[in-house]
Order: structure tokens, then sequence, then C-alpha cells
């Protein structure tokens, strides 16, 4: 599944780390995200949306197998 977390993150002036804060992980967790290492939890992956103002569809794109 890749994503968009990076630009949106970045069109809202946010640092990888205030995003992490802000979702209660780890700076690294949000960079293994996004560099499509790492898919987070359902949770996570709402509140990613919520804060980075995207609709969730938007923010991960599931490419299939």
């Amino acid at each position: 599944m890749e994503n968009i977390i990076k630009e949106k993150r970045k069109l809202l002036n946010m640092s990888q780390e205030q995003l992490a804060v802000v979702c209660n992980v780890s700076r690294q967790t949000i960079n293994a995200i996004e560099n499509n290492k790492y898919d987070p939890s359902l949770e996570l992956a709402f509140l990613l949306s919520i804060t980075l103002q995207t609709r969730l569809e938007e923010l991960f794109i599931y490419k299939g197998k």
C-alpha cells in the first residue's frame, strides 16, 4: 500500500516529529509509513487522515497484489 503522507505533511509545514507527537507514535514510525515500510493500524490511519486533513482513501493508495 502506498501513501501520500509525506506530501500532505509538507503542505501543512509539519515535521515528522510534530506529526508523530500528535499521533502518539515515534518519528521512526512516521518515517517507516512514509517510506512504505510499515502499514499503520486502522486507528493510526484514521488519526493520520484527520491530522493531515485528507480523506483516508486519498491518503492511502491500494495497488492490489
